[in-house]
């Protein structure tokens, strides 16, 4: 460097030295930072756009860390970090028993805590409520078990114009999941057969009339006016139950009381062992939680012989207006789309999306369920099919509806096997759901009927199978398709003529109608 340029001052002021930043600047930025932080995981929770256990995982990835660190620093001798590191999985290991001990627990009786839900609480209940609705809330449960599978269940009032509600001597294992002989052995059989009885609706009616209920104490208005006494296995996590009071309206039923309550898990535990004589633990985790089983394979041929088969002339007009009654004239509220008027809606490519069913049991509007129904928006066939099944000595029937669609490749085979087409009933097309109303599964029971029907027709003897399947037997996820079952009833005026129906998602609405010739070719 020359020595005029070492003369030439440097135009530019002198920094002045950093001072470094104040403990109580950091201290506060530190604060800041973290309210940010947790701030914007509060509005991701509550956006329902992580779930709870993302953020407690990423919480707890957080600590390990800095406890890593902090032991590190820790100025102890080696053995009593090694003690520490030892002590987290044996805490864990401490921690998980007990949590399953209290969360499987089980006592001859037992109190269970019972969810009400007041109008201001549920306003898109889709239940035909009584006038007395909210009138008679504030009760208890206390199960009492009788033997295995037998429990009465005693609702008790909390308040003195409350009456009392027992439900004596019901077998549970008829509405705990159970497995048809013939899809034991099989393991695709198997969790198919385990996973649609758990997620399925199962309402059982009783007769108040009858021994297995009674009514006492209260302002006499239930005792006199108790018109149907029902007990629902909720389509959600195993344990999820309901009970429903109904009182007579007009020439119908109206819902006066429902109360949500978790049957205890460890008797369900026991009965399902009972049920299956699997061990629970292989399958719990699907039981309590859904874990879609899509692409299992399910061999048709093991759970039925097919004797004949053609293919059946079908007609499914796609202008026809949508046909609304039964519980869909409750439920079209809570289907949440604009301008639906025929069957071709559905597969146009709208939005058309559902009030979801969420824990305890309730529909929610905040969640609407969206579909897959442009997976069948191209009917191709039916074939009708003559069957033996194991569950009977009697020839059946199964129907195939076969789909297409334009947005993708594959086919999608929907069937309902296992039924006799001459015992169905006749009927006009506006009482359809007083057809065959059925859920999708194998060895299922109907969404409804009543307890004495229940033990004539347990539903692990039942010929009954609908699934949802690809070319390769594969099953397909109905639940996100948006299928709930089928419904069937032959023509009022036609033996030969079938009328078959496809349910939405929870029932809020049917998706399709089928006009199916049975008659001889």
């Amino acid at each position: 460097m020359s020595i005029f340029q070492q003369n030439i001052a440097d135009p530019r002021p002198e920094a002045p030295p950093t001072s470094p930043a104040s403990p109580r600047r950091t201290f506060w930025l530190r604060c800041l930072m973290t309210g940010v932080v947790v701030l914007a995981l509060g509005g991701f929770f509550a956006l329902r756009l992580v779930s709870p256990v993302v953020l407690f995982g990423l919480a707890l990835l957080g600590l390990v860390p800095l406890a890593l660190r902090q032991l590190y620093r820790w100025r102890v001798r080696r053995r009593w970090k090694v003690l520490v590191l030892a002590s987290v999985p044996l805490a864990a290991a401490l921690a998980i028993g007990l949590s399953t001990h209290f969360r499987y627990q089980t006592a001859e009786v037992m109190q269970v805590p019972i969810r009400e839900y007041s109008n201001e609480e549920y306003p898109e209940d889709p239940a035909d409520r009584s006038v007395d609705y909210g009138k008679y809330h504030g009760r208890q449960l206390v199960l009492f078990q009788k033997d295995t599978t037998h429990f009465d269940f005693v609702f008790e009032p909390k308040h003195p114009h409350v009456a009392k509600v027992v439900f004596r001597n019901v077998d549970v294992s008829l509405m705990t999941p159970g497995l048809p002989d013939w899809a034991k052995e099989d393991s695709g059989l198997r969790r198919i057969a385990l996973t649609d009885r758990q997620w399925n609706r199962q309402q059982v009616r009783f007769d108040p009339a009858s021994s297995h209920v009674e009514v006492t104490g209260g302002d006499g208005f239930e005792k006199d006016h108790l018109y149907s006494a029902e007990l629902a296995k909720n389509c959600l996590n195993a344990g999820l139950w309901e009970v429903l009071l109904f009182v007579k309206e007009g020439n119908s039923k109206a819902l006066y009381y429902q109360g949500w309550f978790t049957f205890p898990l460890g008797h369900y535990q026991n009965i399902f062992e009972h049920n299956t004589g699997l061990s629970y633990w292989d399958h719990w985790y699907y039981l309590e939680h859904w874990f879609d089983p899509a692409g299992t394979p399910v061999p048709m041929g093991k759970l039925r012989r097919v004797d004949a088969e053609r293919e059946a002339p079908t007609t499914f007009d796609r202008s026809e207006k949508i046909i609304v009654a039964g519980e869909q004239l409750r439920k079209w509220r809570t289907t949440l789309a604009e301008n639906v008027v025929s069957w071709s809606d559905f597969y146009d490519g709208r939005k058309v999306h559902f009030a979801s069913f969420i824990p305890p049991g309730r529909y929610s509007v905040s969640h609407p369920r969206k579909n897959q129904y442009g997976r069948i928006d191209r009917f191709e066939k039916t074939i009708l099919r003559e069957i033996v099944s194991p569950a009977s000595a009697n020839p059946l029937h199964e129907l195939e509806l076969i789909f297409r669609s334009s947005k993708q490749e594959g086919v999608c085979r929907f069937f309902v096997s296992g039924f006799d087409l001459n015992a169905l009933p006749q009927l006009p097309m506006p009482n359809y759901f007083k057809g065959m109303y059925m859920p999708m599964g194998i060895g299922v029971p109907p969404f409804f009927q009543s307890y004495e029907e229940l033990q004539q027709q347990p539903p692990n003897k039942s010929p009954y199978v609908s699934v949802l399947l690809d070319a390769d037997e594969r099953w397909i996820d109905h639940h996100s398709v948006g299928i709930d079952g089928p419904v069937l009833h032959r023509d009022e005026r036609d033996p030969d003529i079938l009328h078959v129906y496809l349910l939405s998602y929870e029932r809020h609405s049917l998706i399709a109608h089928f006009v199916v010739s049975t008659g001889a070719p």
